[in-house]
């Protein structure tokens, strides 16, 4: 994947207003791309270290839910 893609927030009802568990703008969320993939917003997962070139990230169950809900899903 090249590019920047458009992202779409699908948390908190898309009103980008995050998921409710925001401090200092960090909120966990999930957003569209405009190539059909996902974007996981979240804290550092240091559960195990991934791929060189790629990172995990750990966010609440309740929003994915929330985005799932969104997508008619």
């Amino acid at each position: 994947m090249t590019g920047t893609p458009g992202l779409i927030r699908l948390t908190h009802g898309g009103s980008g207003e995050g998921s409710g568990e925001c401090g200092a703008d960090d909120c966990p969320n999930v957003y569209a791309t405009d190539r059909g993939s996902f974007v996981v917003q979240g804290d550092t997962f240091t559960g195990f270290r991934a791929p060189d070139g790629e990172s995990l990230v750990e966010i609440p169950e309740e929003t994915l839910r929330e985005a799932f809900r969104v997508l008619g899903w």
